[in-house]
């Protein structure tokens, strides 16, 4: 009765439990292919942006591939921007965390910040 019992105890943390990831991918690459010195003191920074994508999958089954999910959150970061005028983003880092119970059930999420700036000069 001992055995059964820890044996249901263990059964029961593992299907209670969640694991999760967190993987931070950081890109000095420019996403409008503008190049950009920022060497002389000709900006100012105006705030922060952040776009968010998930996928989800049962089984493997579901969603589209991590780089296009990576590309969606990176494109809710420059949508919910709402940039004007002679505003950018830099400094763009993506987060990947992944969570669920592999290999049933898997959330991706990225979530895309980066830094707004608006050129003075």
């Amino acid at each position: 009765m001992k055995k059964l019992f820890t044996l249901a105890l263990v059964l029961g943390a593992m299907l209670l439990t969640g694991c999760s990831a967190h993987l931070y991918k950081s890109s000095n690459a420019s996403v409008t292919k503008t190049e950009v010195v920022l060497s002389q003191n000709n900006f100012k920074v105006i705030g922060q942006a952040e776009g968010v994508a998930t996928v989800t999958q049962i089984i493997g089954i579901g969603g589209c591939g991590k780089a296009e999910i990576r590309a969606n959150a990176v494109g809710e970061m420059f949508k919910n921007a709402n940039l004007q005028g002679a505003q950018t983003i830099v400094n763009i880092n993506v987060k990947q965390t992944i969570s669920g119970v592999p290999p049933f059930f898997t959330r991706t999420t990225f979530t895309a910040t980066g830094t707004i700036i608006e050129f003075t000069k």
